[in-house]
């Protein structure tokens, strides 16, 4: 039998460390040739790392959420043969292994979070419960006025009523063992004693809540949350509010739906706002562009590589739309579609999820009112269409309701200034007013 050290290999792209995110063997596995070891994240993507050798698994280098350099060793097996390094000067494993925990882990799973109880504020600390013997409870289980009459209100002192409300205790249904069957703290001591819950059935009362739960970030969560981080530290936003009438739009998209192909995918207004940046940003190079801030290079783009802010199980993840350029308006559709199904499934390529030079964030109904959306480094710019909503305006004297909708935008100032922004802006809503002009020739 001979060792066998399977080390993190070079992913491509100046990768120089990638972090650990999921485990798919334990020590003692027998595993075959090209079975899934481990998931890791680099800055571009999850790689899904397998064997190149049988062998029994003997040890595992880190745990999820540890971040393993270049050439570090994963996964140490015992094979058939010399293996590749001699076991007496294997490396040894700089952080113990948690086989326990990875043992059966999905590829997506994450460090089951752990409840760690806080220590309640002295102010908000209710009187001790006090250990009933069993005669307390014995005394406060028999006592003849219980249970009451509907419409009997249950006697109790002010203490032992705020008790109540902050156990979820409803007195109605406590035995009082005071004078004319008084309720006393040893009354809900012996309550809770017999098993009864803090909140009965029926009961109005508020129980106390507490505890931490400590969930840690990694993964695609932490890459997120860096990425987040960088784009508000190095760029200084600017946001731009605009309200749109889309009532034409609206109408025109209603339409194109109902007399749609079979193989025709359904219009949502994402594709109109495509069509509308491709014919804007041409006038404005500035705005189509990423700002390479470290060498003070802004690298405008005469392709338009549009990123759509998908939503996915595992986070936010922005999959691009290459040449909107060239795509029609059902072409939009269908690759927004695509690319955001890619994007949830987690079999977006790497080149598909990098490249975009403007991206597109919308909530969908969600969308709400007014957002400020964070550019995605190094663009410089972003577009979210809001909610659309039916209000009433004034429209040549006369009050009529309109379908209208905000689009809100932010921007980084370095490159682009406020006047141009605007005037994109304002230049993007009269194609939206307007939508024959999306489909209008050069």
């Amino acid at each position: 039998m001979g060792r066998f050290v399977f080390k993190l290999p070079d992913v491509g792209e100046g990768t120089a460390e990638a972090e650990i995110v999921a485990w798919h063997v334990k020590i003692g596995d027998v595993i075959q040739e090209d079975q899934q070891l481990v998931d890791v994240m680099t800055d571009k993507a999850t790689v899904e790392m397998t064997s190149p050798v049988s062998g029994k698994v003997i040890q595992l280098h880190g745990s999820p959420g540890d971040m393993a350099p270049v050439g570090a060793p994963l996964v140490e097996l015992d094979v058939e043969g010399a293996g590749n390094v001699d076991a007496k000067t294997a490396p040894k494993p700089a952080v113990a292994p948690q086989t326990k925990s990875v043992a059966a882990e999905p590829t997506a799973a994450r460090p089951k979070p752990q409840l760690v109880k806080a220590d309640p504020a002295p102010a908000a600390k209710p009187p001790p419960v006090q250990s009933t013997p069993a005669a307390a409870v014995a005394k406060s289980a028999n006592v003849a006025k219980f249970p009451r009459q509907a419409g009997d209100k249950p006697l109790a002192s002010p203490a032992v009523r705020k008790r109540a409300r902050e156990l979820g205790i409803e007195l109605q249904f406590v035995a009082g063992s005071g004078p004319a069957g008084r309720i006393e703290h040893t009354d809900l001591d012996g309550f809770i004693a017999r098993g009864n819950p803090p909140a009965v059935a029926g009961g109005i009362g508020r129980a106390l809540r507490d505890g931490v739960e400590e969930v840690k970030v990694i993964g695609l969560r932490r890459k997120i949350a860096e990425k987040m981080q960088e784009a508000k530290r190095r760029i200084p936003h600017f946001a731009y509010v605009e309200e749109v009438d889309v009532t034409e739009l609206e109408d025109l998209r209603a339409h194109l739906n109902a007399h749609k192909k079979s193989e025709q995918p359904k219009l949502t207004l994402l594709p109109f706002l495509m069509r509308a940046l491709v014919r804007v940003l041409p006038d404005f190079p500035q705005i189509n562009a990423r700002y390479d801030d470290e060498a003070g290079l802004v690298h405008r783009h005469a392709a338009v590589h549009i990123g759509i802010a998908t939503q996915t199980a595992n986070g936010l993840m922005v999959p691009v739309v290459r040449h909107a350029e060239t795509l029609s308006i059902w072409e939009c559709a269908a690759e927004v579609a695509r690319v955001s199904e890619l994007a949830r499934s987690g079999k977006a390529a790497r080149d598909e999820l990098s490249g975009s030079t403007i991206t597109v964030t919308s909530l969908g109904p969600l969308a709400g009112v007014v957002t400020t959306p964070v550019i995605n480094h190094p663009e410089v710019a972003i577009i979210g269409p809001n909610a659309i909503r039916e209000i009433p305006v004034v429209v040549d004297g006369a009050v009529v309701v309109r379908k209208r909708m905000n689009v809100s935008s932010s921007f980084d100032h370095r490159v682009v200034d406020g006047y141009d922004a605007a005037l994109f802006i304002q230049r993007v809503k009269g194609c939206l007013e307007n939508p024959a002009t999306l489909f209008m020739s050069e």
